[in-house]
């Protein structure tokens, strides 16, 4: 797998093949990781009682204090402890923000907790000193040895490396490469994309659109049994819970964890053909939010439409595609081949769209792709679709 990481850069994913020592290795390296986040947090609340500011620099000096009182710490190696002193840093930073900018709570992230033993996920980072591949296999810092199944192979030299585990109980390592360009064959057709949620993508080529695959909607039935019984054997307070709950809650997890993969897939492959068949690319620039507040949440949250939008502008960039994400504002008003825009907003319930100047009929999801073409200057000259003033279009980053 494959994500993209920043500008510039891209995550290369493998899963990791533990024997029963090295997962014990791996634990005991977050316990100590756990620890100094947690003296982390409480460092950052006594300094900020005191009025004080205390930042990654001072909180790497304490660990030199810590590591020479402690031995069982100084027994781990420092390359993750100080990584996670950094990711403390940026988390707290991030929170400061928010409060700064006034962003509403229920938005803002919150300031770093305290990471509790059971229940925090182990994340390992190390940069570029405290790891190496050698011979097929990983090593890290403080003698640990792990073997990845490289599914694929990574081009060029990676700067860091996280070893993770996820809720199911499997573990990966994510290696940050920088990203190299791989161009593709020129075709010189242009391609015209309109989000929706019964087609999560509707295009001006018709063997390009992309349906609904109803990933979520074939697991719900699995994934309501498996909630019934957590439901039943959920312990009470103070309880610890049963081998029957622990294990619908894995089967859930696992469950939930297919159903991504599944999205994942689906905007992968699609976005691979679209970019193998296209060189410009008008993309609606769609803020899937609000639907979350809509009666179509449940089924605009199954199209994963934001992961589809983010696999195609991550595949055009690799490939050398031109994009431009174009504003949707009035898309379904405009009349793709004369430009003239409906004196009435559409309701959703007509699917088609009739231009009341020259005529033009079309569906209406085709009429917005071929809007989105004209908008972004793809078009031939002489067609009036643009209105720049009105709907400013940007490349995609």
């Amino acid at each position: 797998m494959s994500d993209a990481a920043e500008a510039g850069r891209m995550r290369y994913t493998y899963r990791i093949r533990l024997s029963a020592s090295a997962r014990t290795a791996l634990s005991v390296e977050w316990d100590r990781c756990r620890w100094v986040w947690n003296q982390c947090v409480v460092e950052s609340r006594v300094a900020h009682q005191r009025s004080e500011k205390i930042g990654p620099a001072a909180l790497d000096k304490k660990l030199t204090g810590w590591r020479s009182e402690r031995e069982w710490l100084r027994a781990g190696a420092s390359v993750p402890q100080q990584q996670i002193i950094r990711d403390f840093g940026r988390s707290r930073a991030k929170a400061l923000k928010d409060i700064k900018d006034r962003v509403p709570q229920r938005r803002r992230a919150g300031m770093p907790r305290l990471k509790k033993k059971g229940l925090a996920a182990p994340s390992l980072n190390y940069s570029r000193r405290g790891f190496r591949v050698k011979d097929g296999r990983l090593h890290l810092a403080g003698g640990l040895v792990v073997r990845p199944v490289w599914s694929r192979p990574f081009i060029g030299a990676p700067s860091s490396v996280r070893v993770y585990r996820d809720r199911i109980g499997h573990w990966y390592c994510s290696f940050v490469i920088p990203a190299m360009a791989q161009p593709l064959v020129a075709t010189e057709q242009t391609i015209g994309i309109d989000w929706g949620v019964r087609e999560i993508a509707t295009t001006t080529s018709d063997a390009h659109d992309l349906p609904h695959p109803l990933h979520g909607k074939r697991a719900a039935s699995k994934l309501a049994r498996y909630q019934r019984m957590m439901a039943r054997r959920k312990p009470t307070a103070g309880q610890s819970s049963s081998r029957g709950y622990r294990s619908a809650k894995l089967q859930t997890a696992k469950l939930h964890k297919k159903v991504s993969r599944q999205r994942r897939d689906t905007a992968r492959k699609w976005a691979k053909a679209v970019v193998r068949e296209f060189d410009q690319i008008a993309v609606e620039d769609f803020k899937p939010k609000f639907l979350a507040k809509s009666t179509m949440a449940r089924k605009s949250a199954d199209a994963a439409i934001g992961a589809t939008k983010a696999a195609l502008l991550e595949m055009a960039r690799k490939h050398g595609r031109k994009v431009v994400l174009v504003n949707p504002v009035f898309t379904t008003m405009d009349c793709r081949l004369c430009g003239a825009r409906a004196k009435h907003r559409l309701p959703l319930s007509e699917r088609n769209y009739v231009c009341e100047s020259c005529g033009f009929f079309s569906p209406r999801d085709k009429n917005s792709a071929g809007v989105m073409v004209n908008r972004a200057g793809f078009a031939p000259a002489g067609v009036d679709c643009g209105r720049p003033e009105r709907s400013p279009s940007v490349p995609a980053a």
